[in-house]
């Protein structure tokens, strides 16, 4: 009895956290404002969304915004730009862990380090890419 009820539990957890898939939702949109918008985020932990600058190759570029998230699924994050972006310009939106820094709720990720890098999946980056209005 007490091993069912402890699969049914492990089992129900395991079923919480596989049906939450890590993924960014975004369109092209102006950035005149000075942010860029998610419409959703699904996070498997607390982290950042963070705006890399972007071309056809669909490699991550230098950091130009980024926003705290929490974990799970949040609507609407909103990310201020740290650089000026044109019309035109592709931005790559991804999910940072913030593991690996020095400090918690402070963005430490530079290209390329493992500071509040990016979170990893099997093996894929969560993001998406859209282009600036």
């Amino acid at each position: 009895m007490i091993a069912a009820a402890a699969l049914c539990a492990a089992t129900g957890a395991y079923a919480a956290s596989d049906s939450m898939t890590p993924m960014v939702e975004a369109s092209d949109q102006s950035v005149a404002n000075g942010v860029v918008s998610a419409d959703m985020v699904s996070a498997p932990e607390n982290g950042w969304l963070v705006v890399h600058r972007t071309d056809s190759d669909m490699a991550p570029g230098p950091v130009v915004g980024h926003a705290p998230l929490r974990a799970g699924e949040t609507s609407d994050v909103a990310a201020i730009l740290t650089e000026d972006v044109a019309s035109g310009d592709m931005l790559m939106l991804m999910v940072h862990s913030e593991a690996g820094g020095s400090e918690t709720g402070i963005f430490e990720y530079t290209l390329g380090a493992s500071e509040d890098g990016p979170i990893k999946p099997e093996g894929d980056l969560v993001m998406t890419v859209i282009t600036a209005e």
